[in-house]
């Protein structure tokens, strides 16, 4: 059954319904909205750069609540915005510095920003962390042990905390699926929550760093308290859910140009 011709913001919102509701081939969208594959295309590649959805040959798949990205997956939306965070976000260290760095795609962004450095020690459980510093032999990394899960490329179990409390980082860097200023940071499993928190807890000076669609966002059930002083580095695309991190009392905020 077709539909009326309507503008590209009406089409995007019933696109993504449709995609949420099970259709995701590309031509068979075209029939239902009256429109050419291409245009398609393009409302899907532009929903795919806002977080909507993910791209697949010949169509999309939901990203809704629940649904579990692969880091590479994650990396294609807003990859403007978490490269500004993360080059912000690698201004902050110093020569000589220890730092943490969690996984997830804008960590392994600030890796890239790091890689040419040297004097650095970095700890990490991400893999993408490791391949972006792992041809620098002025950066000494350190990769703490256990379980590669996928699809988000962490270094995940009990081993991995317990070598957790032998460090100190002078700053730790957090990623996040979600972020919320009364829950923390929302996380796929309750595993991943506790190592957060661990981490936040690391280090001297603690950062978390996202793009603004995670803000304010739960995607997940399972959560990181955020229980200390820290400092969130968003980009500036939606001013008006920054209202809360600004007001909270233990979070300093720095937002820069996406």
């Amino acid at each position: 059954m077709s539909v009326p011709r309507q503008t590209t913001t009406q089409r995007r919102v019933q696109l993504l319904a449709a995609v949420r509701g099970g259709d995701c081939n590309i031509q068979q969208l075209a029939e239902q909205f009256g429109v050419s594959s291409s245009t398609i295309r393009r409302d899907l590649t532009e929903l795919a750069r806002e977080g909507h959805v993910v791209r697949t040959y010949g169509g999309a798949l939901d990203t809704g609540p629940g649904v579990e990205r692969t880091l590479r997956e994650k990396d294609a939306s807003f990859a403007e915005e978490k490269n500004a965070v993360a080059r912000a976000a690698a201004s902050l260290v110093r020569d000589g510095d220890v730092v943490l760095l969690d996984a997830g795609t804008t960590t392994g962004r600030l890796a890239h920003h790091l890689a040419e450095r040297s004097g650095l020690t970095v700890v990490t459980n991400g893999l993408t962390v490791l391949l972006a510093l792992a041809d620098n032999p002025d950066i000494e990394v350190v990769v703490l042990g256990g379980k590669l899960r996928y699809p988000n490329e962490a270094i995940l179990g009990p081993t991995v905390e317990r070598q957790l409390a032998h460090v100190r980082p002078d700053r730790v860097f957090l990623g996040a699926d979600g972020i919320s200023v009364e829950r923390g940071l929302s996380c796929p499993t309750l595993e991943q929550a506790e190592l957060k928190h661990a981490m936040l807890h690391a280090g001297r000076e603690s950062y978390v760093l996202v793009d603004h669609s995670k803000l304010a966002s739960e995607p997940f059930a399972y959560w990181a308290p955020i229980d200390r002083e820290h400092t969130v580095i968003v980009d500036d695309g939606d001013r008006d859910v920054l209202r809360p991190f600004e007001k909270s009392a233990n979070c300093a905020l720095r937002v820069v140009r996406g």
